[in-house]
């Protein structure tokens, strides 16, 4: 009976060794891939926030010398400047069509592009420039 006890309280123990290792090593490994998933992308962005039949909105992070792609806008659109600076609307060949110049937590209007013209934005800055975009529907 003392040797069946004692057998019993091994095996307990090991298991509770077991469990405490497997949970350490899950531990260890979900809270490395939490930092890797909150780590910021490296590269220049859109990233949709909202969507009806009113507005689309979306973020853009635009790093510094990485162009967000060509692309035009067929309606107004509202930008917030979360991350101010100054922007260079780029031709497809990559020249200065303008500029615009964000200050952080301002909000600013943007009217319809020109027909038939497609543009990128270009962050010349050292810093990355964020701004939320609602662009209206019709």
């Amino acid at each position: 009976m003392l040797t069946h006890f004692l057998y019993s309280k091994a095996v307990r123990l090991a298991i509770w060794i077991v469990v405490l290792i497997v949970g350490i090593a899950i531990w260890t490994v979900s809270d490395k891939l939490g930092a890797l998933q909150q780590q910021p992308s490296s590269q220049t962005r859109r990233e949709p926030q909202f969507e009806n039949d009113h507005v689309r909105v979306w973020k853009s992070i635009i790093l510094p010398n990485q162009p967000l792609a060509l692309h035009r806008h067929d309606h107004g659109r509202t930008i917030v400047a979360l991350q101010g600076g100054t922007l260079d609307v780029v031709d497809a060949k990559g020249q200065t069509i303008k500029k615009m110049t964000w200050e952080t937590g301002k909000a600013y209007w943007l009217d319809v592009d020109p027909a038939g013209e497609q543009h990128g934005d270009l962050n010349r800055g050292e810093a990355p420039i964020e701004v939320v975009v609602v662009e209206m529907r019709r």
